[in-house]
């Protein structure tokens, strides 16, 4: 037992390291907007486009074949392949030239990247029971945060000394290096092995069914579209701080990338781990409270949003910026572990793969672009300061996601009952 206990710490502790590697190179695109709009002469439009649009576009549909493959082959093996393509194609990204040739190389990345959550959610709930499930999730999506942090901050120093161009291939060698370890030590879980359930299976569902299966849970629907737009606001923050530091009150990439690196990475992280201890803490009395607690979050994250943007000092802008993305990330643990405890045994990875499909088509790949958009109509009469307000009207994102969450509260319980009836 202590064997199993210890190779079960060991696999999400290389799943947290894949997913910080994920976010690092997702992120450091973010911190080197500037260098990059000014050597290939690219419009807040162009970037959005390639960090919010493209990279969701594909990273969202081509995340269902792959989970589909998942409930079928070896998670590990589709996870190690997955960390290759994306390493790979984020060093190449430091090599564009143009417009086009970074299109390619975020295509790449999202490409690559579409492979690691499904079957990290998917190993996870094989590997963990429900009531330990929330507090693994909460630290496998630790690797947001973490990511985030390292983006910004190594990203804008190793800018600062030696290039964009260099930090680009600086943060994807490392990963080339994970997915062997990866693929030589994880020892596969048994399917249902969490819950000792016995399944047939021979015949995993089909995607209409698990489509038709999740659309049947009003819990579910509500789940993915609060989470959708929490991703609306969280990812144009992500992509689009560093700039609205280096615009409004022109810090340099390295400091702009070393305050949002503290900022992200450690509230954001202490959000995650918090919603993982309120839920499991509290979630076992009323079930309901998992995405109540969440909720309650959202609803306070917009005002301390909107502080960040109606500041007109650096102090007071920072000073803002800490708690709404700790209260945005308290949900992590709770909506993903939610998602699988609403999903059965073998259609675990791609229920994941739809949920990102939602989260990523809507807040990846309309959030960063919906700012890259609004900041260039507000230009002409605000000039540089165009992001800080484009920035503030996506934060009223928080408050719908939050309703979302409440209304999915109403019938979570029912929903859940009626998926362990039919196991």
């Amino acid at each position: 037992m202590d064997t199993d206990n210890k190779h079960r710490s060991y696999v999400l502790g290389l799943l947290l390291g894949a997913y910080i590697l994920s976010y690092l190179d997702r992120q450091i695109l973010y911190i080197l907007i500037e260098p990059i709009k000014a050597e290939l002469g690219l419009s807040d439009s162009q970037i959005g486009f390639l960090g919010g649009v493209t990279f969701a576009l594909f990273y969202a549909t081509l995340g269902m074949p792959i989970a589909y493959l998942a409930d079928r082959l070896s998670r590990k093996g589709i996870i190690s392949i997955s960390m290759l393509v994306w390493s790979g194609m984020t060093a190449m990204s430091g090599m564009a030239t143009s417009f086009s040739h970074m299109l390619v190389a975020r295509v790449g990345v999202a490409v690559g990247e579409a492979g690691c959550n499904p079957c990290a959610h998917s190993l996870i709930s094989d590997l963990y029971p429900p009531k330990k499930r929330v507090s693994a999730m909460a630290v496998y999506q630790l690797g947001i945060p973490i990511g985030v942090m390292i983006g910004l901050f190594a990203g804008g120093w190793i800018s600062e000394f030696f290039g964009w161009r260099a930090a680009f291939m600086a943060v994807g060698i490392p990963g080339v290096l994970f997915s062997v370890v990866i693929w030589l030590t994880v020892k596969e879980p048994a399917r249902g092995a969490s819950e000792l359930r016995q399944q047939n299976f021979d015949t995993p569902p089909t995607v209409r069914e698990t489509v038709c299966h999740l659309w049947s849970l009003k819990s579910f629907r509500h789940l993915a579209m609060g989470t959708a737009l929490i991703g609306f606001v969280v990812y144009q923050v992500f992509m689009w701080s560093p700039s609205f530091l280096i615009r409004s009150y022109g810090l340099s990439k390295g400091e702009a990338g070393t305050i949002l690196a503290l900022i992200n990475g450690l509230g954001g992280g202490f959000g995650t781990w918090l919603g993982g201890y309120l839920v499991e803490k509290w979630g076992s009395r009323d079930v309901r409270l998992h995405l109540i607690i969440p909720a309650v979050a959202l609803i306070l994250a917009f005002p301390l949003s909107v502080g960040i943007y109606l500041s007109d000092t650096l102090v007071w802008s920072v000073a803002f910026m800490a708690l709404p993305i700790l209260l945005a990330l308290i949900n992590s643990g709770a909506s993903n572990s939610l998602a699988q405890r609403l999903a059965k045994v073998r259609m675990r990875a791609l229920t994941a793969s739809i949920l990102l499909f939602v989260i990523n088509i809507v807040g990846l790949g309309l959030g960063p672009q919906a700012v890259g958009l609004l900041s260039d109509y507000f230009r002409p009469e605000y000039g540089d300061e165009s992001l800080r307000y484009a920035l503030m009207v996506g934060s009223a994102a928080y408050v719908w996601a939050g309703i979302h969450y409440f209304l999915g509260a109403k019938t979570l319980a029912q929903d859940l009952a009626k998926v362990e009836g039919e196991q």
